[in-house]
């Protein structure tokens, strides 16, 4: 887990994917996993591995398979600084302002990171109003306090640095918690199924996208470059088998094995792909699970659309409390993602 810690712990939101990119480009030339590492014109990650068929077997025109995670997390970016020092943000990213009361956040400067907190305006509980107390704030309600006086902020904070929710990365019970587990499991997933692959006929393209969360932006140019075969999106999806959510949306159940999105609100995968993904699970006997996700969209979906259409499947950890700095996954789950990303591999 020491690799997924660093990864979840490393911010970079849409726009500002710099030091995730650094952190994944260092593990990948230190280790020598892939035949060649650059960085497209937007930002994205790509790594290229070639053929390694088994001994006495024979590749002439190896399929081209791209995995596309985005390493993108939600966050914000510094729009206003008050008279006091305080700041304003806008949003890079899908937020529930009802999980930013009260939180600790990073604000990411050119000299370095300052510690803050973020409040929304208005009077605190023993002065507020019973209409005070009931409302639920919008993000332009919400504000970032460095303990600092004006002058010192201004000097140090420029309009556009990123800013992000902070939270440590734990284990509780069976499960991994931690900011942006969505989707710095797929960055890791990715890794660790290459790390794990022996032999594969086609030539395999792991990219590491930008802006995924603010409209799959990355993918879509990385995916025209590749001109993949097949695509496969890695990324995380809802588990929500927890109080006050109906059975029939749960999308995913914990420990049930990583999951293949049948369809989300961007895209449908490739049946026949996942048809085969489960029966290698099946014979390696390593958990999956099928889920539909009503409303998002990850990379798959401008990979399948790129040129002139790519047979694309999606790759999916169920994780708890998405978008929060309290985010859940499984460790069977967490298990069974690139132990099953390696096995299907090794049959293309």
């Amino acid at each position: 887990m020491d690799l997924l810690e660093k990864l979840t712990q490393t911010p970079s939101v849409p726009g500002r994917e710099d030091r995730i990119r650094k952190v994944i480009e260092d593990h990948l030339r230190t280790s020598g996993l892939f035949d060649e590492v650059r960085t497209d014109s937007l930002g994205s990650l790509i790594a290229c591995r070639h053929a390694r068929p088994a001994k006495g077997a024979e590749v002439t025109s190896p399929r081209k398979v791209m995995l596309a995670a985005h390493m993108d997390q939600i966050g914000f970016l510094v729009r206003h600084i008050d008279d006091k020092g305080f700041l304003r943000v806008n949003p890079v990213g899908g937020f529930d302002t009802r999980n930013l009361f009260a939180r600790g956040v990073r604000v990411c400067t050119r000299d370095g990171d300052l510690a803050g907190v973020m409040n929304p305006g208005g009077r605190p509980i023993h002065i507020a109003t019973d209409d005070e107390k009931k409302k639920v704030p919008i993000i332009g309600d919400f504000f970032i306090d460095l303990g600092l006086e004006v002058e010192e902020v201004t000097a140090r904070v420029q309009i556009g640095d990123m800013v992000v929710l902070d939270g440590p990365f734990r284990e509780v019970g069976e499960y991994v918690v931690s900011q942006c587990l969505d989707n710095r499991v797929g960055c890791w997933a990715q890794i660790r199924a290459i790390e794990n692959l022996e032999h594969h006929s086609c030539d395999i393209y792991a990219a590491w996208t930008v802006q995924e969360e603010v409209g799959l932006r990355g993918a879509m140019p990385a995916a025209f470059g590749i001109d993949p075969d097949i695509g496969i999106a890695c990324d995380t999806t809802l588990c929500c088998r927890t109080p006050g959510v109906p059975e029939e949306d749960r999308v995913t159940i914990p420990g049930n094995g990583v999951g293949l999105h049948v369809m989300d609100s961007s895209m449908i995968s490739d049946i026949g792909l996942i048809q085969d993904i489960e029966a290698v699970a099946a014979e390696h006997d390593i958990k999956c699970q099928r889920g539909i996700l009503p409303r998002g969209g990850q990379d798959g979906a401008v990979i399948q659309r790129s040129r002139s259409g790519v047979r694309t499947v999606s790759f999916a950890c169920p994780v708890k409390y998405i978008h929060t700095v309290t985010e859940m996954s499984h460790k069977t789950d967490l298990a069974s993602y690139p132990a099953l990303l390696t096995a299907w591999l090794e049959t293309l």
